[in-house]
């Protein structure tokens, strides 16, 4: 891929975007994990904690990067990515077995390891839109690093006060899903006519953001329901 140009920056965007939309986990561990300590270790903690995270994270999307090149593997990370991205739309929170560290090595640690463990979605994505560029991979990276240390925080109010914005990260994750499967070398002839690959593209994004809309709207009316029964009893 040619540095600047336009494929370039339309990566790069696409990397620091997935980072942004996938970051509210890590505000929640990074909070979670530093919650015990003294307001003057907390910042060191919430540092330390990313600066690690996101170097073993690194390491990670560069092993990843590299086994893409193994046959059907992009076709297989494509499908995990969709999957991936209808969850993100559900937004669970899995997050009640994070401990509070006691000390500033404790929370460090707590925060390193539970990035480690739930980072493969980002992981994965990064990896498919960076598409071998391993500039573009540390590059989306560390421009990362502030968003997930003080923007991530600011991210989950945002999307509190407006819903529909998971909805626009799901479409992104669900794009750079179908582009992983249109890349895979065993499939790339069929999906090269334009109208075949943009056709397929579309399909995809539209399969996952309606599929998310409708569990949603399904796990909202068995609410009300249950609701309901409860305040009729």
């Amino acid at each position: 891929m040619e540095w600047f140009s336009l494929e370039f920056f339309t990566a790069l965007l696409t990397i620091v975007l997935i980072d942004l939309f996938l970051a509210g986990d890590n505000a929640i561990v990074i909070g979670m994990a530093a919650r015990n300590l003294p307001k003057d270790q907390q910042k060191k903690a919430v540092i330390y904690g990313t600066a690690g995270a996101i170097g073993i994270r690194i390491i990670a999307t560069v092993l990843v990067v590299q086994l893409l090149n193994i046959p059907w593997l992009h076709l297989a990370g494509g499908l995990l990515l969709i999957w991936i991205a209808y969850k993100l739309v559900l937004q669970d929170d899995g997050h009640g077995d994070i401990k509070a560290g006691n000390t500033l090595w404790q929370s460090v640690q707590t925060i390193i390891i539970a990035d480690a463990a739930m980072g493969i979605d980002n992981v994965i994505a990064v990896a498919g839109a960076a598409h071998g560029d391993m500039a573009l991979v540390i590059i989306g990276l560390l421009i990362s690093i502030p968003v997930i240390v003080w923007g991530s925080t600011l991210f989950i109010k945002l999307i509190d006060r407006f819903p529909w914005i998971i909805y626009i990260g799901s479409g992104i994750l669900a794009y750079t899903a179908a582009k992983m499967i249109t890349h895979e070398p065993v499939l790339e002839s069929f999906f090269e006519p334009v109208l075949i690959g943009w056709s397929f593209k579309i399909a995809i994004i539209a399969l996952v953001i309606l599929a998310g809309m409708a569990t949603n709207n399904m796990r909202r009316n068995k609410a009300a329901m249950q609701k309901e029964s409860r305040e009729s009893h």
